[in-house]
């Protein structure tokens, strides 16, 4: 992981992010209180400001200041397991990255510990765990194969019944909308890859 690649990595990201912010904040109006977009936005817009910054540091340091950045500027709720997710996985994380299936699981130990949340309930967990599962299999097709993974994990939450987060106060209406939180983490997932292959 060259400071040119995290660099490309964090831009992408933040990038892909901005440029989704209006589809984000569409899913959060139909299930939540509409500011997922606008929120991730905000806080990418700050990330992104960072990048050249956040680059030359050391892999661990620049996941510990992605996620301090995130916590502070999103909001709402994805601000706070956003954030846990990237400064779990920077105190998770060796340097050169090698452990990075281990790492990824921790950090989303962290995020289900944050949110009180597990798998099933129509949150950004329904992306997260089956991203952690694909990573710990491995093999040479996995960052061909994450991006179908995230995106078909994201896609299944659709017919979910909410039970945590803003979108359970809808009750039976949370059903038929794919929610926001699983979709950034699988635009995120998807970014990451793509880049990874370039």
């Amino acid at each position: 992981m060259t400071p040119a690649v995290l660099h490309r990595l964090i831009v992408a990201v933040s990038d892909d992010v901005i440029a989704h912010a209006d589809e984000l904040t569409a899913l959060d109006q139909a299930v939540g209180d509409g500011d997922h977009g606008i929120n991730m936005k905000r806080g990418f817009d700050a990330v992104r400001a960072d990048a050249q910054a956040t680059a030359e540091k050391p892999l661990p340091e620049a996941l510990k200041a992605i996620g301090t950045q995130l916590v502070m500027k999103v909001g709402g709720a994805s601000g706070p397991l956003y954030g846990t997710l990237f400064l779990a996985l920077s105190k998770e994380i060796a340097p050169d990255g090698s452990n990075l299936p281990a790492a990824f699981g921790k950090a989303v130990e962290a995020v289900k510990a944050r949110g009180k949340s597990q798998p099933g309930q129509k949150t950004m967990l329904d992306v997260l765990t089956p991203v952690q599962t694909a990573l710990a299999e491995g093999g040479a097709d996995l960052r061909a194969r994450l991006p179908i993974v995230a995106a078909s994990a994201a896609e299944a939450t659709v017919p979910m019944l909410a039970t945590r987060g803003r979108a359970s106060f809808l009750g039976e209406r949370s059903v038929g909308h794919m929610d926001p939180g699983a979709r950034s983490t699988a635009l995120m997932v998807a970014t990451v890859c793509r880049v990874l292959e370039d």
